[in-house]
């Protein structure tokens, strides 16, 4: 079996496995589901590292890893909430801004390219390492504090930068680093993509 899409049906099998976990043991749950956040962490990165070794890295893969990825830490947010509902409560306004900042982003990609967004962009990037910090503070110390809201201010930074860049460009791309390397695109100045962040 194709190894880096193995690890993406991983991921995709993570997102409801936590999500029902959550709604059946609650807090007793907790431990396990931040164990397998870092097993849906370890597959991102991997399925990336050997799609590019084993020169498997495609359009497609890109697309279904992307959008794998957006389904993996709304399960993981999900499961959060039904554990605890009152720590989610008190950034009410922060979360609701960040899902619609979300859903935007995937409007105006869809309105403009009749495609999801996949721009793997670096603050989306950093973006996911404050989710993480946020969801292993939630779940392994049922912490809240200003982590949570260094990740709904970047949150809301990454998700304007990707609409940014959707609209910057001419034609839908994926791998865009920032709304930046967009307006190089645009015209027509090449740049070089980092290995590691994007294939």
């Amino acid at each position: 079996m194709n190894v880096p899409y193995a690890l993406i049906l991983l991921r995709l099998l993570l997102a409801p496995t936590v999500v029902i976990l959550a709604y059946l043991f609650k807090e007793q749950s907790a431990l396990v589901i931040l164990g397998l956040m870092y097993v849906g962490l370890f597959s991102d990165i991997f399925d990336g590292i050997i799609a590019r070794k084993q020169q498997l890295s495609t359009t497609k893969m890109r697309r279904i890893d992307s959008q794998v990825d957006l389904v993996f830490w709304l399960g993981i947010a999900w499961s959060c909430y039904l554990i605890y509902p009152d720590l989610i409560e008190e950034n009410k306004i922060g979360v609701i801004l960040v899902l619609t900042m979300e859903g935007l982003c995937y409007l105006v990609s869809f309105l403009k390219f009749g495609k999801e967004t996949c721009t793997h962009a670096f603050l989306s990037k950093m973006w996911g390492l404050t989710l993480l910090a946020t969801f292993t503070a939630l779940l392994g110390f049922a912490h809240n504090g200003w982590i949570f809201k260094t990740c709904v201010i970047l949150g809301l930074a990454s998700q304007l930068d990707v609409i940014l860049i959707i609209l910057i460009l001419r034609n839908w791309a994926h791998d865009v680093p920032s709304f930046y390397h967009a307006i190089l695109m645009r015209k027509g100045i090449p740049f070089k993509k980092s290995k590691y962040l994007n294939s």
